[in-house]
């Protein structure tokens, strides 16, 4: 295993992580008692398997139903100073709340602190100012970290890029749980901005919202060879110093396996990586036309801005992955969880929305008069059942 200073907090932290959101037994609170053994012996499995792997940054979420739970059955068995411990505690949950929430975390995980507690969900700049606020939950984690329950303060987020800056900007908080890969580079300048406040940089989900890479189209295998799809996206993002670690949501002890495959390449990063990304982009002007690859996102409205809350930038993104990579099993995924999400993933599918009366809103985009088509042959392509986030699943 490969190590990296994470920011400010100082800690040695592994360039992957064991995230703890897809080996749990349900989505909502069950006693312990109801967990099948089965179940429970896989989450001990995997999580010794990674500790052997030297991934001892394990991460769980108050929202992940009986991870945490879980877990503290697994934790007492080994010496606390031999993992690094993260829990996440809604936004949503202010005041007193937030601390009897955190309460019910610790005694759950069956740990008497938390290296890390992270503010998670905060995605609007609601969210940022309820946090921020006298008796919000800052100051609530504030009062944790001062009686020794939690070592650092950082945050989760599914936020715009701007208010995500926004939030590093404030310097309270220690580190960042955010998304970046190589399907979607728009956060960069947050982390830049964490960078230079000197926070971890932690990335949710790279291989599955990361584009599904368990199970790649051929043309994008074909594209990434001679790597995996996981194993170039891992690569792709560890080649930033910036970035420090790579949650890997293990169900299983071989989900590790392939991304093991990344560690023996990071010294000869761009060497590898430079063939692959000119393959990729190239094969995006093939199919979409270099025009408009290198300049679809110019002047289009965002979500607030538009009618019915129609996810424009995304809409015409998940078209660009699945007509230029063959990604339409996750574009469909995606597209089909709009209007379902809030504000995990905001906006509405097009069926929703009448394209036409949009022009006046897209008079700064090059490619105005196309907009609405495409959004309608979007629709056509992707459209299906409307899907629900996982965690909403029970």
């Amino acid at each position: 295993m490969q190590y990296r200073r994470f920011g400010r907090t100082q800690l040695k932290m592994p360039v992957f992580s064991c995230g703890g959101m897809r080996y749990q037994y349900k989505w909502n609170d069950v006693p312990a008692q109801e967990i099948p053994a089965e179940n429970q012996r896989n989450v001990e499995q995997t999580v010794r398997r990674s500790l052997e792997l030297g991934i001892n940054h394990i991460e769980t979420a108050r929202a992940y139903g009986t991870s945490e739970v879980q877990l503290g059955q697994v934790l007492p068995l080994i010496p606390r100073d031999q993992f690094i411990l993260q829990t996440k505690i809604l936004v949503q949950e202010l005041g007193q709340s937030f601390l009897d929430t955190f309460e019910q975390s610790l005694a759950s995980l069956n740990v008497d602190y938390v290296d890390l507690l992270a503010i998670h969900g905060l995605n609007s700049a609601s969210h940022l100012e309820d946090c921020l606020k006298p008796g919000g939950c800052l100051e609530m984690a504030r009062s944790l970290q001062a009686q020794g329950k939690a070592r650092f303060i950082g945050f989760s987020t599914h936020a715009p890029t701007e208010v995500i800056i926004q939030a590093i900007e404030t310097d309270a908080f220690d580190y960042v749980n955010l998304h970046w890969y190589y399907i979607n580079q728009n956060n960069w300048p947050a982390i830049e901005a964490a960078t230079r406040h000197d926070m971890g940089v932690f990335i949710i989900s790279p291989s599955d919202k990361g584009g599904k890479l368990y199970a790649p189209p051929k043309k994008l295998t074909d594209l990434c060879a001679p790597l995996s799809p996981i194993v170039f996206n891992n690569l792709f993002c560890l080649s930033h110093p910036q970035i420090h670690t790579l949650s890997i949501g293990a169900a299983k002890p071989s989900d590790f396996d392939e991304h093991l495959k990344t560690l023996p390449l990071l010294d000869r990063a761009t060497e590898i990586l430079e063939p692959i990304l000119q393959g990729l982009e190239q094969a995006a002007i093939e199919t979409l036309g270099a025009d408009w690859w290198q300049r679809w996102s110019i002047g289009l409205p965002t979500v607030d801005q538009t009618p019915g809350g129609l996810n424009i930038p995304v809409i015409l993104w998940l078209r660009n992955l699945a007509l230029a990579y063959d990604m339409t099993d996750y574009a469909k995924m995606r597209y089909n969880l709009l209007g379902q999400a809030s504000h995990w993933f905001p906006g509405s599918r097009v069926d929703r929305v009448d394209p036409e009366g949009l022009k006046p809103l897209l008079a700064n985009s090059p490619f105005a008069d196309r907009i609405p088509q495409l959004l309608r042959e979007t629709h056509d392509l992707l459209a299906g059942e409307e899907v629900q986030r996982l965690s909403q699943a029970d």
